[in-house]
């Protein structure tokens, strides 16, 4: 690994800070405005994006991550029979 880390939403890549004290504190920020979401700008959608940027540095942020991923892949393939079936209805 060349150091450099990014979150990729998507087709975008965002690049993180090299420093792991600053990417903490960022995941830390974005978790805690997170939990405000019901202001203008701020949101809800920060607290999965703060866990993300934690996930690089702590172990316990990145199982967690890793357990919403394993949960929504599964959850995905249970739905995948269902949509297709309504899509060849209409």
């Amino acid at each position: 690994m060349n150091g450099i880390h990014h979150i990729r939403l998507g087709k975008w890549s965002v690049p993180l800070p090299r420093s792991a004290a600053l990417r903490i504190a960022m995941g830390v920020l974005l978790i805690l405005c997170g939990f405000v979401g019901f202001l203008p700008i701020l949101g809800f959608w920060m607290v999965p994006v703060g866990v993300v940027v934690l996930s690089i540095d702590l172990p316990i942020a990145r199982r967690l991550r890793r357990k919403v991923e394993v949960w929504w892949g599964k959850r995905s393939e249970r739905k995948a029979p269902r949509t297709r079936a309504r899509l060849k209805e209409k």
